[in-house]
């Protein structure tokens, strides 16, 4: 873990454990590339803007986050986080310095393919949704309420019955004639957009469109994307099983063969 390039001090945490108030983005960098690394980029960028109200150094932090991928056995994930170590509580309105917070954790294993995934329905809505922002209680919250009900993870629905998204990922739907995204509030996914890349390549329709939770279980099939675990099957909605589609087998595999970026 390594601030601005250096070891971090409790100190300079505080500000984020006690507020929250930051955004990140987390990559898998194998062999010192990353798919989608153009997107990170923007996705911190715009959050920063969105957030701190200016602009971020890019080469920074993509020369703090080769240097922590390069100090650990590849593949690895590495978690790019902005935040202000001396945000003022009480002013957050004050002009901000936000920095860079590099931290690295072991990749899962690539050989062996994603479990797929039993989701439970939870009626939740992310504060500023298309931030990835560091206030992550709720959506762990959510998580750990779908897990003691059963499941393994928590699908998000709106007050108005759309199906949204999950704690820490998108989720696609297929209906038969393509791709569907639901059509909520939710966070652009990295990992989403590529994915529809790769479905476009194959010549699969892709559409976004209002999902109500109530026919959602009864789609052709569904899956989950995010960076670390890339496109993983999801085989039940609230106890009800879904079917298990070859499209989706090879939409992780089409992901998968998309070029990576040197970090």
């Amino acid at each position: 873990m390594e601030l601005n390039g250096r070891p971090v001090s409790t100190g300079e945490l505080a500000g984020l454990a006690l507020y929250g108030y930051g955004h990140f983005t987390t990559m898998l960098v194998t062999d010192l590339r990353v798919r989608g690394l153009d997107l990170h980029a923007e996705r911190l960028a715009r959050d920063c803007r969105t957030l701190f109200g200016t602009e971020l150094d890019l080469p920074r932090v993509r020369e703090l986050a080769r240097r922590a991928a390069r100090s650990h056995p590849s593949p690895c994930v590495v978690r790019v986080t902005v935040f202000d170590p001396d945000m003022d509580l009480g002013r957050p309105a004050a002009r901000a310095f936000p920095q860079i917070l590099v931290t690295t954790r072991p990749a899962p294993d690539p050989n062996a393919p994603p479990r797929p995934l039993r989701l439970g329905t939870r009626p939740f809505t992310r504060d500023t949704p298309q931030v990835k922002s560091t206030g992550l209680f709720g959506s762990v919250h959510q998580r750990r309420a779908a897990q003691l009900d059963g499941h393994d993870d928590a699908l998000f629905t709106g007050a108005d019955g759309r199906v949204a998204e999950g704690p820490t990922w998108n989720i696609g739907f297929l209906d038969g004639g393509g791709l569907v995204w639901p059509q909520a509030p939710c966070l652009p996914g990295v990992t989403a957009q590529l994915v529809e890349r790769a479905a476009v390549g194959l010549g699969i329709p892709v559409s976004t469109r209002v999902v109500p939770t109530a026919s959602c279980t009864r789609m052709a099939g569904a899956f989950v994307t995010n960076a670390t675990t890339g496109v993983r099957p999801v085989t039940a909605i609230d106890g009800v099983h879904l079917p298990r589609s070859v499209l989706i087998a090879r939409l992780a595999e089409a992901y998968s063969a998309l070029p990576s970026q040197p970090l």
